[in-house]
């Protein structure tokens, strides 16, 4: 009898060891080979493969997303997060910065204010602040946006300056900014306000006028003769100069300076050649 209680030891003895052991070698199968995930935050692809190359996990781009704060090209959010522990050759998901979203700002100048809006609604872009100025003409007029037309930012929003009617009798307005205007909109945002454009930069002033012969008689069929009897040959008028383009790079008197309804201003333009 003793004997057999010895032998059912020996044996329970046995199991107990045999399931130690099991227990110990799959905890080393399982955790033996865990490691801790990387920060792959604001790293490059090639920095972040090699970070996980010699960490031991892999590494899987997922998505790309834009970005104001994270340069294109870097890691801008993983998953698992950094510190996180893990199997050997876990994968870990990251997802890369397009960098910021640049838009194209359309030219609004020049339409109410109602249109404007449905125009900046249908390109993506928010309206941004909206400022009167009192101007001649029909209220509710865009005068000057900001940022100016066709300008490249990541902030798809934009303000505008819109003409109100006119109230009291004060003639004084505050100089808007022409600057990144075309000189169509630039010359129809100035007229609003009463302001003339004495001249453009880069067009060339108009050729004096030649004087004007001395018509001493004229003939019975109506040609018209200079004092020796000959008859006057009258030169063709030269064309009117082509309107100005290009856009607006400077403005005398300054934007936010006072200046006074009836005021000229002088606009300089792109050259045409610097567009090409």
């Amino acid at each position: 009898m003793k004997r057999f209680f010895r032998l059912a030891l020996s044996i329970l003895a046995m199991l107990f060891v045999m399931f130690l052991s099991a227990a110990i070698t799959l905890r080393i199968a399982l955790h033996g080979h865990e490691v801790p995930v990387p920060n792959f935050s604001g790293m490059t692809i090639g920095e972040a493969s090699t970070a996980a190359l010699q960490a031991g996990v892999d590494l899987n781009i997922e998505n790309k997303f834009y970005s104001t704060t994270v340069p294109p090209g870097r890691i801008l959010s993983q998953a698992p997060a950094a510190g996180s522990t893990v199997r050997h050759g876990w994968q870990v998901r990251v997802t890369t910065s397009l960098g910021p979203q640049q838009v194209t700002i359309p030219d609004v100048a020049g339409m109410p204010e109602r249109q404007a809006s449905l125009e900046l609604r249908r390109m993506s872009l928010d309206l941004g602040t909206i400022a009167h100025i009192d101007a001649p003409g029909d209220p509710e007029i865009v005068l000057a946006q900001t940022p100016p037309p066709n300008a490249g930012v990541d902030q798809p929003r934009v303000s505008l300056l819109l003409s109100s009617t006119a109230a009291g009798e004060s003639s004084a307005i505050v100089m808007p900014s022409f600057t990144g205007m075309t000189y169509s909109a630039a010359a129809h945002a100035a007229a609003a306000l009463g302001l003339h454009i004495a001249s453009a930069g880069d067009t060339p002033p108009p050729p004096p006028a030649a004087p004007a012969p001395v018509v001493a008689s004229i003939s019975p069929t109506g040609v018209k003769l200079d004092a020796n009897g000959q008859a006057i040959a009258f030169p063709v008028a030269p064309p009117p100069p082509p309107a100005p383009t290009g856009i607006v790079t400077a403005q005398k008197p300054d934007s936010g300076y006072r200046v006074t309804k009836g005021d000229t201003i002088h606009l300089t333009l792109t050259h045409p050649a610097a567009s090409n």
